[in-house]
């Protein structure tokens, strides 16, 4: 099923946003379709897309179903887990604890957590954003002694069980779901809150993110699920969970395009913390021997078709997603899907190459009360 009319509709606070696409937004929208064909489709796992230019809607389409078993289609509202994409919102609450002084951002793992390895003393909260802590992978880690699925507690503890790194803290890059199940506790321990509460009302209550959530089973639901799927013996199948799904800090963020058009506003109009204190998340880290490492807090950054581009991807049991945001021009992409499936790159890079060819046609803008 795909949300079709010659307009995109968004109300926030109270405020019906219209992106006006008229006539012209026909073509466009075809050509889109077309890329999400595979979306599309009865008994068919679906995807959510949303393109924003200057903080109005250009393009919202849904495609497929969020729920095979019931039936239920993709809509704006539907809320994705998120996966390696909630890494900015981690990134975020710890610059918020730093900007409050609750923290600071080389502070060593040891200060906070005594009783951590004497390799603990070498990690700051730095390495751990930029990925630059060598901290073992801990889906790699032997957890056989730990019931049910892994929680960020038990990632710290697996951490805590280890004796060395992958290389000296902060001498290189290394991709590590481990450092951000990390922050999520280190984020409990300086602000005196559960994680996923301090998300709530430092983040995403502030931006009237107002059904995105961190998602802990037994302590909070998601509202308008997306189940996740595979593709498995000849169709899709169901795969909504795993071993280390609920993992917090480095992955565990439900969210929908209706509620992820406000965070690209607030990329934009940084209001939530200081702009400069938020700039060093849009920030390529720089390794001692000079290597640029293309990776802020949370976020990668790069250029696309000469212009700069801050993005990222997830992919976890069930669900791919990617968001890309081009500050120059004030252009952002948001696609969730709930199947597990090659990263969504190059799907990304067809969606802007589309939006590249019909730039130079305006979209009209007006708010209606």
């Amino acid at each position: 099923m795909t949300v079709k009319a010659v307009y995109s509709l968004l109300i926030i606070g109270g405020i019906v946003l219209v992106a006006l696409q008229g006539c012209r937004q026909a073509t466009e929208i075809e050509r889109l379709d077309r890329l999400f064909r595979d979306y599309s489709g009865k008994n068919t796992p679906g995807a959510a897309i949303l393109l924003t230019e200057k903080n109005c809607p250009r393009w919202l389409e849904t495609y497929g179903l969020a729920d095979l078993q019931r039936a239920v289609p993709v809509e704006p509202k539907t809320n994705f887990r998120l996966a390696s994409v909630s890494k900015q919102f981690t990134a975020l609450a710890v610059l918020l604890l730093a900007e409050q002084e609750r923290l600071r951002l080389d502070d060593r793992l040891s200060d906070w957590f005594p009783d951590f390895p004497v390799y603990g003393a070498e990690i700051t909260i730095d390495h751990l954003l930029h990925h630059t802590s060598g901290l073992l992978d801990y889906e790699e880690l032997d957890s056989s002694d730990i019931d049910g699925q892994l929680l960020d507690r038990d990632v710290l503890n697996l951490m805590m069980r280890q004796d060395s790194t992958y290389f000296p803290p902060g001498t290189r890059y290394r991709y590590s779901n481990s450092g951000y199940a990390v922050l999520a506790m280190l984020v409990e321990k300086a602000s005196g809150m559960r994680f996923a509460d301090f998300l709530q009302q430092h983040i995403f209550l502030p931006l009237d993110m107002q059904n995105t959530i961190a998602f802990e089973a037994g302590r909070s639901t998601v509202a308008n699920r997306a189940f996740g799927t595979a593709w498995g013996e000849g169709r899709f199948v169901d795969a909504d969970q795993s071993r280390t799904s609920a993992v917090l800090g480095d992955g565990g963020i439900y969210s929908s395009v209706y509620d992820l058009f406000r965070w690209v506003r607030e990329i934009d109009a940084k209001e939530v913390i200081s702009p400069a204190l938020f700039e060093t998340a849009f920030t390529p880290n720089i390794l001692p021997d000079g290597t640029n490492t293309g990776y802020g807090c949370g976020w990668r950054i790069d250029e696309h078709r000469g212009l700069r581009r801050i993005h990222h991807t997830g992919q976890t049991c069930g669900f791919t997603s990617v968001i890309q945001h081009f500050p120059e021009i004030r252009v952002s992409l948001v696609i969730l899907t709930n199947r597990h499936e090659p990263m969504l790159n190059d799907l990304a890079d067809r969606v802007m190459a589309l939006y590249f060819q019909y730039a130079d046609e305006s979209t009209a803008c007006r708010v209606v009360d």
